[in-house]
């Protein structure tokens, strides 16, 4: 029985991470891993990035399922950028082992500052230009349900962006969603509502692939019954979170992220500190 109780603060940690994960779309694993690498400094990176990725793959299909019910996913697209994404997904699974854990730690630590900083700017600064450019943009597309439509140059822009998180997702662990969204908005004119539920959507194919690479690989041979502890709080958070972003403003959506970034971003910085 306390071998069991040991993991119970897991279930809690699933629940933050679920809900908060699924609120701004980004999955929830860049608040996982920071978090298993502090309380579990002797693990294998590849135990570490094995447990988020399989937990990612849970929060992001529960999250998925809510969002679909509010017809928010842009299958579509999302599916074009999905399979462009799994060959990457592949090749970063197999890769943990291979490159030090600390010097892409620094460098993406360094990358989600700077992603942070971009999102600071006031959103409504973009919501402005978006309307000058575009003036059938109003703010009821721009917060609704609208399904993006993608011009040749934006959705080949979205298929390498995909390439290249499908790598960094299954490498590091931390699904890929906090870029995703802000590329999703500023990049392709996606509303934010439908960034978050299609960027989840994305993250559930893109994890799953990368978890069964940890498995037929024989990467994740332990670290089961924390996955299955953080999958519990997971489950329930990523519902929660999905029914609190229908009473959200998109722009404090965006203003979470940014919060979220930068704290991640200065943790891995501090984690790869020598």
């Amino acid at each position: 029985m306390e071998q069991y109780l040991r993991f119970i603060w897991l279930v809690p940690l699933g629940f933050f991470a679920g809900a908060y994960g699924t609120l701004i779309g980004a999955g929830g694993g860049f608040i996982l891993v920071p978090v298993l690498l502090l309380f579990y400094p002797g693990e294998a990176t590849e135990t570490i990035t094995s447990i988020s990725l399989a937990v990612v793959f849970f929060n992001a299909l529960s999250g998925s399922l809510a969002y679909a019910r509010t017809k928010r996913i842009d299958y579509k697209s999302g599916t074009i950028f999905a399979l462009a994404a799994v060959p990457g997904a592949v090749l970063g699974a197999l890769g943990t082992t291979y490159v030090p854990r600390r010097h892409f730690d620094a460098l993406f630590g360094i990358l989600m500052l700077l992603v942070s900083a971009l999102l600071f700017v006031r959103p409504a600064t973009r919501r402005r230009a978006l309307e000058k450019r575009i003036p059938s943009f109003t703010k009821r597309t721009l917060e609704g349900n609208r399904l993006a439509r993608l011009v040749p140059p934006r959705l080949l822009l979205g298929i390498g962006l995909s390439s290249g998180l499908g790598y960094i997702s299954s490498f590091l662990g931390i699904g890929a969603g906090f870029i995703y969204v802000p590329a999703f908005v500023y990049l392709l004119d996606f509303p934010v509502h439908t960034a978050t539920a299609t960027s989840l959507f994305i993250l559930t194919i893109m994890s799953f692939t990368g978890s069964a690479t940890h498995i037929v690989a024989g990467l994740f041979h332990e670290g089961i019954r924390r996955t299955v502890a953080l999958v519990l709080g997971v489950i329930l958070g990523a519902q929660l979170g999905a029914w609190f972003s229908r009473r959200v403003h998109g722009d404090w959506i965006i203003r979470g992220l940014a919060v979220a970034l930068s704290l991640a971003g200065i943790r891995l910085l501090m984690m790869a500190w020598p």
